[in-house]
């Protein structure tokens, strides 16, 4: 049964490709139904692929292939949380390797366009802190990162 409420997210002709790289990249991820389009539409013709059913992380998106008057910003991102170092340096070298960039305080973006915040769930835990002066620690470190060092986190949390 399709999910009530589904993320679209829009492509200019690249939908197909982008939701194998989500696939291929995330645990929980995999590519569903490939609709094509049934007539010409202003960026493609009859038989190109208009829309691809596919999950990121179990979140159901659509890919549609719109064309190029839309683009994405940092206004919409998925945010994934890690459980370590190495699967941070997995995910973030994935997005970045495939024709992504890299950002500030753990944002990248992949080649698409789509922003990614790949958080360390030990980020989150440390700015978190009750101890005020030790999460402003380890935000003031985070906010001279690119991707996510936890070392350096634990060690500015600490003091």
């Amino acid at each position: 049964m399709a999910s009530k409420n589904t993320i679209c997210l829009w492509y200019d002709g690249t939908a197909k490709e982008a939701a194998q790289f989500y696939a291929k990249t995330f645990p929980d991820s995999a590519v569903g139904t490939i609709h094509r389009a049934p007539g010409d539409y202003p960026s493609g013709k009859e038989g190109d692929v208009l829309m691809v059913e596919f999950t990121v992380m179990g979140i159901p998106c659509i890919g549609l292939n719109g064309g190029p008057a839309f683009k994405h910003s940092e206004a919409f991102s998925f945010q994934v949380a890690t459980d370590d170092q190495a699967e941070t340096d997995r995910l973030w070298n994935a997005i970045v390797e495939n024709g992504g960039q890299e950002s500030a305080c753990g944002w990248c973006k992949d080649k698409w366009g789509l922003s990614w915040q790949i958080t360390p769930r030990a980020l989150t835990g440390a700015i978190a802190d009750p101890d005020r002066a030790a999460a402003k620690r380890a935000f003031e470190a985070m906010m001279h990162m690119g991707k996510i060092d936890i070392a350096a986190i634990e060690a500015a949390r600490r003091g």
